[in-house]
C-alpha cells in the first residue's frame, strides 16, 4: 500500500477513475510510492514458465524476467511464433537463457503430456506465470469439449498448476487476470457459456472472475507450499486488445500502457524479496479487493460448486 494517507487516497481515486489508474498514467504517478524493485540478478539459477509468451505481456514478463537472470521457459501453442519470440528476446537480452516449449493450453490432454515431460527435465521451477488468453469471436470448444475461454483461462492452467506443484515447491504461481473481472459475476450455472447469446467479450470477462476465484482456492490449498497470487495489468498495448477490441484500442490508444508497463507487475510478484504472502490480487505493485461492491460476491456455496466443477473437468484436486 502506499505508505501516507494523500498517497493511499489518490491511489484509491485513480483505481476508481480506471483511466487514472489502468492507463500509462497508472504506473507513472505510483512509481513514486511502489515498492522497491526486485534485485539485480536475483534469479539467477532459476526457472521461471511463462504461458501465453509468444507476444505482448508474456513476452515482456519473460523479457524483464531473464533480465534478472532466470532461465525462462517460453510456452505457447504456435511453435513458429515461439522461435520468433525467443529471438526477440534474446536480441534484447544477450546473455538469457531462454527455452521454448509448444503446448496448447487449452488441450488437456496436451497439458499432461507437456507437464509430464517438463517435470524430468526441470524438477525444480521456481515460478510458473499463467498469462495465456484467448477473446473468440464465437463459441468455440476443444479436444476434449469445453468451451476455448474457459480451457485457456482456467481449467488448463488449473491442471498445469497441480501437475507441477510439486515441482513448484517454495515458489510461486502468478495468474494475468483483468480487470473486467470486476464487471461479472461467477457464472456458476453456466460455466461452459452453453446458454444465451455468446459474447466473446464476456466469456473473457467471466473466466477473468473465475480465475480470482480459483487463485484464492489454490492459494489455501497450497498454502505452506506454494505462493500463489493474481495480478490484472491494466490497459496495455497487446497484440489481443488490437485483434479483439479494435475500438476500444482506437480510442485510447494514447494512453495504453506498454507491455513491459503491463507486465510489471507479474515480474515484481515473481522476483520480490519483500513478504507478500499468498492469495493476493494485485494491480501496480499493490494488494487491490476483488469486489469493488457487496453484490456479486461469491458465496461458499457457489465456490464449492465451481471447484467441484473444475476438479471433475480435470480430475485434478490439489489434495
Amino acid at each position: 500500500m502506499p505508505p501516507n494517507p494523500a498517497a493511499r487516497a489518490l491511489d484509491w481515486a485513480m483505481d476508481k477513475s480506471l483511466v487514472l489508474g489502468y492507463t500509462r498514467l497508472g504506473p507513472r504517478i505510483r512509481r513514486s510510492w511502489w515498492p522497491a524493485d526486485p534485485r539485480p540478478a536475483c534469479l539467477a539459477g532459476r526457472h521461471v514458465l511463462v504461458t501465453g509468451a509468444s507476444g505482448g505481456l508474456g513476452l515482456a514478463a519473460a523479457q524483464q524476467l531473464a533480465g534478472l537472470g532466470a532461465t525462462v521457459h517460453l510456452l505457447g501453442r504456435n511453435a513458429e511464433r515461439l522461435e520468433s519470440a525467443r529471438a526477440e528476446l534474446v536480441a534484447a537480452e544477450p546473455s538469457a537463457r531462454v527455452e521454448i516449449a509448444p503446448c496448447d493450453l487449452s488441450d488437456l490432454d496436451a497439458v499432461r503430456e507437456f507437464c509430464a515431460d517438463f517435470t524430468k527435465r526441470v524438477p525444480e521451477l521456481h515460478a510458473l506465470v499463467h498469462n495465456a488468453g484467448v477473446l473468440p469471436p464465437e463459441r468455440r470448444t476443444t479436444a476434449q469439449g469445453h468451451e476455448l475461454t474457459l480451457a485457456t483461462h482456467v481449467l488448463g492452467p488449473h491442471l498445469m498448476t497441480a501437475l507441477l506443484a510439486d515441482s513448484l515447491r517454495g515458489g510461486r504461481v502468478v495468474v494475468v487476470s483483468s480487470g473486467g473481472a470486476y464487471g461479472q459475476k461467477l457464472a456458476v450455472d453456466d460455466l461452459e457459456y452453453a446458454e444465451g447469446d455468446y459474447s466473446g467479450v464476456t466469456a473473457y470477462a467471466r473466466t477473468k472472475r473465475m480465475q480470482l476465484v480459483i487463485t484464492e482456492q489454490w492459494a489455501d490449498r497450497l498454502r505452506g507450499r506454494v505462493s500463489v497470487h493474481s495480478m490484472h495489468p491494466g490497459w496495455a498495448d497487446t497484440p489481443g486488445v488490437t485483434e479483439s477490441l479494435p475500438g476500444f484500442n482506437k480510442v485510447m490508444g494514447p494512453l495504453l500502457r506498454s507491455p513491459a508497463e503491463g507486465a510489471d507487475t507479474v515480474t515484481w510478484l515473481v522476483a520480490t524479496d519483500d513478504p507478500i504472502g499468498t492469495g493476493g490480487f494485485w494491480h501496480d505493485r499493490s494488494r487491490r479487493p476483488t469486489h469493488y461492491a457487496p453484490v456479486g460476491v461469491e458465496t461458499a456455496p457457489q465456490r464449492q460448486r465451481f471447484w467441484e466443477f473444475v476438479v471433475r473437468a480435470t480430475g485434478e484436486n490439489l489434495a
